[in-house]
């Protein structure tokens, strides 16, 4: 709990910095999530008795860092759900690719789908059943150890989006193994669920559930990143 990284607070909602490879949200009991840290935060820091209400209406990867927002109470939660299904909510990441992006920025489209029974997405061609389309916004900010650090504005949500994106086009995500990644990134780990890859989410903008008053929220890069010498 005295590791959260709270970025934004108030009485309806809440939103911190997730580190990798913590889960957002996890059902086994006993698996460490920022969701119960979260809750032992709140249920802390205002003497609450009982469970505490945390409204969920959005997640990251595992091995993924960065802004991770919560809905304090139901009303909240109602709300911020339907601006994240209704594309709303600006997201904005951050990802250290391996090798040299071109051209330096654009506009990326395809139809991806979830692979049956496995945690991983694949691109396919449009008609193909379970066909997504999926299109991502980018801009390339500098070169990085081992490659360039790329913003990428997801404009679908669709299951790991960005790495498949960047990954068919010759530049995975570093440390991101499962989609063909040669580069290491951050500490060392035995256990697959326990890597991280060099996917960050920078920031979210969104409508304040209540007031509805544009949030912005940032969150800084984790110190796996120093590796790479970033100056943005």
């Amino acid at each position: 709990m005295n590791d959260l990284h709270v970025l934004f607070e108030d009485n309806h909602c809440l939103a911190v910095a997730k580190p990798a490879p913590l889960l957002t949200q996890g059902v086994p009991a006993g698996i460490p999530t920022l969701e119960a840290m979260v809750k032992a935060y709140l249920k802390d820091k205002y003497h609450k008795a009982g469970n505490v209400y945390l409204g969920i209406p959005h997640r990251l990867d595992r091995p993924v860092s960065g802004v991770v927002l919560f809905a304090r109470n139901t009303k909240a939660a109602r709300r911020l759900a339907e601006q994240f299904q209704r594309r709303q909510v600006a997201k904005i990441y951050w990802g250290a690719v391996e090798g040299e992006v071109t051209p330096a920025e654009g506009t990326w489209q395809d139809h991806m789908r979830k692979i049956k029974e496995e945690a991983r997405s694949e691109k396919i061609e449009p008609g193909t059943e379970g066909a997504r389309e999926a299109v991502l916004h980018y801009r390339c900010l500098q070169a990085c150890a081992g490659g360039t650090l790329v913003e990428f504005r997801p404009q679908t949500g669709r299951m790991h989006q960005i790495r498949l994106q960047a990954a068919v086009r010759g530049w995975p995500i570093r440390g991101d193994v499962l989609y063909g990644s040669r580069l290491p990134f951050g500490p060392a780990a035995d256990r697959p669920r326990d890597r991280i890859i060099a996917l960050h989410a920078r920031s979210l903008t969104f409508l304040h559930p209540i007031r509805y008053e544009p949030i912005i929220v940032t969150a800084p890069l984790p110190p796996a990143w120093e590796e790479l010498d970033i100056h943005v």
